[in-house]
């Protein structure tokens, strides 16, 4: 609507209303002004008046407390993110696990389901799709919807102004550290959210190093391994302090790394102006809670795992397939094994890892089951059966199966560190190459992480035998 059409509009509405109109809406004018005035301005003589936002803003701004804050609020969201997905899991897994697969296996034995069926079915599909379900839906259910409540209280807006300055001297835009946060709950998640990056080429940037952020499928990995081989370097009582802090070490350096990558991408292939923006920080505002919880609940959590269960399907055939067809008495898979177990121990790996990220890449929460699985393969198990994915209770005798299978402490950080580097999750690629519509940058963002977690696995090994570890 044009100045004209405004005044012409205002002053049939004058008429509408009577005289008054004009005056009303000066005075309404003047007033707002007066308010606004009143909380932004401050006057030597007048003592300054008490605003909540602006005292808050000074706390969770400043440059000595900001940055604690701003790790202490994320800290306890992943906290209570993987302590509060627990129980649910648990409870999910034993539904899954422990109920429904004992009843469709005596099923398909009543029917009289070939074995070959039986196992594809039931071991490979249902088995990959009840660990998904069972790994991811309880962490994004309360991840998701504690960031969407940060969201709405108005603080994201704040990280975004914390971390600004960094994007900026990597060649990044600032906003990133919002569509990086959600990179923590899910990377196909942070990849969707870089939407708020006006500027094509930042986007780009922020969505190839959404990566690094480490996603809920590679919590329970990164977890596992630091408990049985990072606590288990110290005593009881400062095991779960050590790994905790092992983890949090492996998430920040995932951090670093994607100020890293923005740099080199933003100084090369991707060279340009960095673009400024004006980031409102709105006020804060009580969240609206039930309104996230279904947001979070429908948008977020149920299309991310819909996108899993549907990559997580074929994955699980896969798994049991490689591990049950055989060729002069060897399964496929310990062919991949015997060929690639000499890169795997070059970079401090093993082919048992190497394939478990190759035929796990529809889902990463379902990596440690299938390298227990084919442990237990290579060690010597074999019959009807063989190629189950499985996972134990005990630590302990994870530690043994693992150990057993060549596992050292060297081979433990190595698969904390490929873990994090490693390429997206197929939901994740699906998602860039949805959210680009460029095949080019979906293999970039899909290989250059791959590149990256060799080259930095073979590096640390290098380093580890230099040092006779």
């Amino acid at each position: 609507m044009t100045n004209d059409e405004i005044l012409k509009t205002a002053e049939a509405l004058r008429w509408e209303v009577g005289g008054d109109f004009h005056e009303s809406l000066v005075e309404n004018i003047y007033t707002n002004a007066a308010q606004l005035a009143d909380r932004a301005i401050s006057y030597p003589d007048k003592p300054p008046r008490f605003d909540l936002d602006r005292s808050i803003d000074r706390l969770v701004t400043s440059r000595v407390w900001g940055f604690p804050i701003m790790l202490l609020l994320l800290m306890v969201v992943f906290w209570l993110t993987i302590s509060g997905a627990n129980v649910p899991s648990a409870m999910l897994a034993t539904l899954f696990l422990e109920i429904i697969y004992p009843f469709l296996k005596g099923l398909a034995a009543s029917v009289g389901l070939p074995w070959w069926l039986d196992g594809l079915l039931i071991d490979g599909v249902y088995l990959a799709t009840g660990w998904v379900i069972s790994v991811m839906l309880p962490p994004m259910a309360i991840f998701f919807p504690l960031f969407t409540l940060l969201e709405d209280f108005g603080y994201l807006p704040r990280v975004a102004f914390n971390l600004d300055n960094f994007f900026k001297k990597a060649g990044a835009h600032g906003k990133q550290a919002l569509s990086m946060s959600m990179g923590f709950g899910c990377n196909a998640a942070g990849v969707v959210a870089t939407r708020i990056i006006d500027s094509p080429r930042e986007r780009l940037i922020a969505i190839i190093t959404n990566n690094f952020a480490m996603c809920n499928g590679r919590w329970p990995t990164q977890i596992l391994v630091a408990s049985i081989f990072i606590g288990g370097l110290v005593s009881a009582q400062w095991a779960g302090l050590i790994s905790a802090l092992a983890v949090v070490a492996i998430t920040l350096l995932g951090v670093l790394l994607s100020f890293v990558v923005s740099w080199g991408l933003s100084r090369t292939v991707l060279r340009g102006e960095v673009s400024t923006f004006s980031l409102e920080l709105p006020p804060y505002r009580p969240p609206r809670i039930w309104q996230t919880i279904y947001t979070s609940l429908i948008d977020r959590t149920l299309v991310v795992l819909w996108r899993a269960i549907i990559f997580a399907i074929p994955a699980g055939a896969a798994i049991w397939l490689v591990s049950n067809i055989t060729v002069g008495g060897t399964s496929l898979a310990e062919y991949f094994i015997n060929w690639s177990n000499p890169l795997g121990i070059l970079v401090g790996l093993n082919g048992v890892i190497l394939l478990a990220y190759v035929v796990a890449i529809p889902a990463n929460e379902i990596v440690i089951p299938t390298i227990l699985m084919l442990t237990t393969l290579v060690l010597g198990a074999s019959g009807e059966g063989t190629g189950v994915m499985f996972e134990l209770d005990s630590l302990k005798d994870t530690e043994v199966i693992l150990r057993a299978g060549g596992w050292t402490l060297l081979t433990a950080v190595n698969l904390m560190l490929f873990s994090l580097i490693h390429n997206p999750c197929s939901t994740t690629i699906y998602t860039i190459y949805k959210e680009t519509g460029s095949k080019r940058w979906t293999l970039v963002s899909a290989f250059l992480p791959v590149v990256m977690g060799f080259a930095v696995t073979f590096l640390v090994a290098q380093v580890w035998r230099l040092l006779g570890g």
